[in-house]
């Protein structure tokens, strides 16, 4: 069977159009008022979009460092939970959002700054220069 010497209707992937993502908003540091139901699920939708650690506060008083993996929104706020990880333990928890009181977007944002516009730039520049194998490398984490 022979190989076709080209393709009909070909895409050149360097050519398509690319959609902007979201805009950044710096959380970093926020510790949201959550005086209202609404409040605490729009904050704890952030959490889940933020790429560092939060602080979670509950209403029985204990604080834990967590980074919020998983959440599920119900009817009410007993019926939703969130999942994250503790920085204290090793296993994944689950807690329901009627049990948080207060949260603070207290660790590094990894996703802060203009990491993914300076990496591109230099994918460009490297392309340009007539590399190839180039490869995304990600930036130790301190």
């Amino acid at each position: 069977m022979s190989q076709p010497t080209h393709v009909e209707n070909a895409v050149n992937v360097d050519e398509l159009e690319v959609v902007d993502g979201r805009a950044y908003e710096n959380l970093e540091g926020w510790i949201p008022e959550l005086a209202s139901e609404e409040d605490l699920r729009i904050a704890l939708e952030k959490a889940f979009d933020y790429r560092g650690d939060i602080s979670l506060t509950f209403k029985n008083g204990e604080k834990v460092e967590a980074f919020v993996f998983n959440r599920q929104t119900g009817t009410g706020l007993s019926d939703s939970w969130v999942q994250y990880f503790a920085s204290n333990a090793l296993d994944k928890r689950k807690a329901s959002y009627a049990d948080i009181a207060r949260i603070e977007f207290s660790g590094k944002d990894r996703a802060a700054g203009k990491h993914w516009e300076a990496w591109l730039q230099k994918y460009a520049e490297k392309k340009a220069a007539g590399e190839k194998n180039i490869a995304l490398m990600p930036e130790a984490l301190d």
